[in-house]
């Protein structure tokens, strides 16, 4: 329907004209033909671009974000148009009774001497936490996390507990993460994990272990 009125136009604009002078009638069939030709083309292009684009995947849409990635392809996200921010809550660090009761004195000792953020000293604080309470009579040798279960299971009697996840670990756990010196260590609280500071969230390292020393 477009192109009859653009060409109806086109007729009436020059038609008149054409059939008042016979001499120019041959012209003026080419200058339609040719019109008519390009006006094709130019709707045979617009057709095969929209094609293109919707095989590609970057045809607008209500349900996704389409783009194209730096590498040329093409690619698309869901668009989330509604947000309820929930809090997750993690439930209280429990009691274990088998563990021995100096570990849960530990944990409060080390809460208490807690920062409010990181001073990279984690195992340092472990340390002097686990003496203060008494849990252990030596100050430990190694230098990084990752060392301290290792030392802990072979120097001071504790034992690795059958535990994968933080918030599952009980009061006075010992927990350690990560490998190398990308590595961290804290004592379970009540409602989090204290160590250099205290924190109630989960760690950006790997649990490697739990560990925990028994009740003789």
């Amino acid at each position: 329907m477009l192109e009859l009125s653009i060409i109806g136009q086109f007729i009436r604009g020059h038609g008149g004209k054409a059939l008042a002078n016979p001499g120019t009638g041959l012209a003026y069939r080419h200058g339609v033909r040719r019109f008519i030709l390009l006006f094709l083309v130019y709707s045979l292009s617009l057709t095969f671009s929209a094609l293109e684009v919707r095989s590609e995947g970057l045809a607008p849409s209500h349900n996704k974000f389409c783009y194209r990635t730096p590498a040329g392809s093409a690619g698309s996200a869901r668009i989330i148009r509604h947000y309820w921010r929930v809090t997750v809550i993690h439930p209280d660090a429990r009691i274990d009774l088998r563990l021995d009761p100096r570990l849960r004195r530990a944990a409060t000792i080390a809460e208490e001497r807690a920062n409010a953020r990181s001073k990279a000293h984690c195992w340092r604080y472990v340390k002097e936490a686990l003496v203060a309470a008494g849990v252990i009579d030596s100050y430990p040798k190694t230098n990084y996390a990752s060392e301290a279960g290792e030392e802990l299971v072979r120097d001071y009697g504790f034992r690795r507990l059958p535990v994968r996840d933080q918030f599952a670990a009980p009061i006075g756990a010992v927990l350690v993460f990560g490998y190398g010196s990308q590595c961290h260590v804290v004592i379970r609280t009540k409602k989090g994990f204290a160590s250099d500071y205290w924190t109630k969230n989960r760690c950006k390292y790997p649990l490697v272990a739990v560990y925990g020393k028994f009740s003789s």
